[in-house]
């Protein structure tokens, strides 16, 4: 997008780079500046990147392997879970829960 200035007045009007590009609407979006690199570190800019990221292989959505990992693929690591189980009440006032072992998928940005 380029930024127009009408003479005379401090108004701005953005106009496509292109003309096979869309005017932007009132509800669009538009950026003036290219957005940094998320998938790769950048310590200047303080970005981490999303290598060694968890993600989840079955999400469509911003944190599934596919996108978050940039393209470059996930490892699949098999890990002990623990968790709280089949807790009941004690009266009067205590919950005493068994611990639980499972074994998760774990999913993890190349």
């Amino acid at each position: 997008m380029v930024v127009d200035r009408k003479r005379g007045k401090n108004i701005r009007k953005l106009r496509p780079l292109h003309l096979d590009m869309k005017k932007p609407n009132k509800t669009d979006l538009v950026y003036l500046e290219d957005s940094p690199d998320y998938c790769e570190p950048n310590d200047e800019l303080g970005i981490l990147g999303t290598r060694g990221r968890t993600c989840n292989r079955t999400s469509i959505g911003l944190d599934g392997c596919r996108l978050l990992c940039c393209g470059r693929g996930y490892q699949t690591r098999i890990r002990d879970h623990e968790e709280k189980c089949r807790c009941h009440f004690v009266w009067c006032c205590k919950v005493h829960c068994d611990v639980c072992r499972s074994k998760r998928d774990h999913h993890v940005c190349n």
